[in-house]
């Protein structure tokens, strides 16, 4: 990846289109968001490949995040909580919780901040009627 200097931040080029990175809100993404999303994102398609091995079927699947950060330390991101909102018919909270601590032991992006920053997940189930 090449990022180029652009006003008030950087930006590159990627496949899927252009990426803004800045500390102002006006003028890009900002990095603790990025941060986040790269734990989020991976976190949530492991899970999902995970499920689907499994043949666990859901309705829809939202992922809500809750990031600490230590204005002492440079605003540094402390915590991440993880709470995954599933919907379906018949899931097992035993089932999906097992899954989850699979799908942490396997997703880069946790694993490779998992001794800088507390990574903690959750998962609530809504259950469909038959």
């Amino acid at each position: 990846m090449e990022f180029k200097l652009k006003e008030k931040g950087v930006r590159v080029d990627l496949p899927y289109g252009v990426l803004d990175v800045s500390g102002d809100d006006d003028f890009g993404y900002r990095p603790y968001q990025l941060m986040v999303a790269s734990i989020a994102g991976c976190s949530a398609s492991v899970f999902m490949k995970i499920l689907d091995k499994q043949r666990i079927t859901f309705e829809d699947l939202v992922l809500q995040t809750e990031v600490k950060r230590n204005p002492d330390e440079a605003n540094r991101i402390e915590k991440i909580k993880l709470h995954y909102v599933i919907k379906g018919k018949n899931l097992s909270d035993e089932k999906l919780y097992k899954n989850l601590a699979v799908a942490h032991k396997n997703c880069s992006m946790v694993r490779s901040v998992e001794d800088s920053i507390t990574i903690e997940e959750s998962l609530e189930t809504i259950q469909l009627s038959l």
